[in-house]
């Protein structure tokens, strides 16, 4: 199981809703695995942690 996922908004070519932990039960399906530094890249880019899983806690990740 990876680390970190990055959920895909809805229709093709969405861009990206939500990062989570790996094995977050919030995660959808159009959610994959990604290495540690593109999740941190993702939330740098304006990416919403997940409310439930708050990978940006685990990450180390403050905004700002």
């Amino acid at each position: 199981m990876p680390g970190w996922l990055i959920e895909q908004g809805i229709g093709h070519g969405a861009p990206p809703v939500y990062v989570h932990v790996g094995g977050c039960h919030v995660a959808g399906r159009r959610s994959k695995g990604v290495a540690r530094e593109q999740a941190v890249r993702a939330l740098a880019e304006g990416v919403d942690p997940c409310p439930r899983c708050r990978p940006d806690t685990d990450l180390g990740y403050i905004d700002g």
